[in-house]
């Protein structure tokens, strides 16, 4: 019988994307297995207080089914407080799950250096409190942020309420700087994903988006 690659995947409560992408895009002996952390509200409250109050229970219920890694979803939160915090809240996990942690931006991150891409149009679904983490967590990692646009949707369950066709409406409306190297789609309850076909053919930008880049470092991950 072919050996399991487990993913234990800590994601935000009201999260109802990234799951499925992973589901839908992970082959088998790759499986998914989730533990959800209360969130309602998308906003640096809301997030402070589920990394405080969340993220150790949902730990110690993933370290029960032995994963060879675990995934802390979600993006913003993830930046919410410096580019040093990816690798703080990495190791305050892995020492309660004893395997490897990865976080969406440090995915991120390796998916824009394979495309070769510095400088960035950024796209989110959030508000514009949300996104200035993001923009200081993509700098402290050595790229450039040209510009970082959001819907300004607050509440995390209607994250993912716009369709790809929406979300390919607000690129089009949005102004993409001409030196940019690479399109960056945050949220991991956005379906940015989805809406990849039809951002292709709205721009000849690379397009990264936080489930496709966690993804592709679990691929890799699982055949190391």
């Amino acid at each position: 019988m072919e050996k399991r690659f487990r993913v234990g995947l800590m994601v935000p409560s009201s999260n109802t994307v990234m799951e499925v992408d992973l589901y839908r895009h992970l082959p088998l002996p790759i499986t998914v297995h989730p533990a959800r952390m209360y969130l309602e509200e998308t906003t640096p409250e809301g997030e402070r207080r589920m990394i405080s109050e969340e993220v150790r229970q949902a730990a110690k219920l993933l370290k029960t089914l032995r994963p060879n890694v675990v995934v802390f979803g979600c993006t913003s939160a993830g930046a919410l407080y410096g580019p040093d915090f990816p690798q703080e809240i990495n190791k305050r996990i892995g020492a309660i799950v004893g395997c490897p942690v990865l976080d969406v931006m440090t995915a991120v991150a390796e998916e824009l250096n394979r495309v070769k891409a510095k400088k960035l149009a950024v796209l989110t679904a959030y508000s514009r409190e949300l996104n200035q983490p993001i923009r200081l967590g993509l700098e402290g990692l050595g790229f450039q942020v040209l510009s970082i646009e959001g819907m300004g949707i607050t509440v995390n369950f209607e994250l993912a309420t716009p369709t790809p066709q929406e979300i390919a409406s607000f690129v089009r409306q949005s102004t993409l700087p001409e030196e940019a190297e690479a399109l960056f789609v945050s949220c991991t309850n956005f379906r940015g994903l989805e809406a990849v076909p039809l951002l292709r053919e709205l721009s000849r930008l690379p397009i990264v988006t936080s489930n496709q880049a966690v993804i592709e470092k679990i691929k890799r991950m699982a055949s190391s």
